[in-house]
């Protein structure tokens, strides 16, 4: 299996998470890193996980492997 890089511009690390969004619903949801490699999916570096945010007024759903 190939490792999967993170989707931000300009990264070339290691994605360990997948972040998927519900656009009518204003939430985003941060998981493991999925099986697949989903087009409509952006995997992300530890980093970028951290620093990830939301517009005003989305919620975040997140893992709880990827909890504080």
């Amino acid at each position: 299996m190939e490792d999967r890089i993170c989707s931000k511009v300009s990264c070339q690390r290691e994605a360990v998470a997948t972040l998927t969004f519900d656009y009518e619903g204003r939430m985003a949801a941060l998981g493991p890193l999925g099986a697949d490699n989903d087009p409509h999916a952006h995997d992300l570096c530890a980093e970028h996980t951290e620093r990830m945010s939301v517009p005003t007024g989305w919620a975040v759903l997140k893992h709880e492997s990827l909890r504080d």
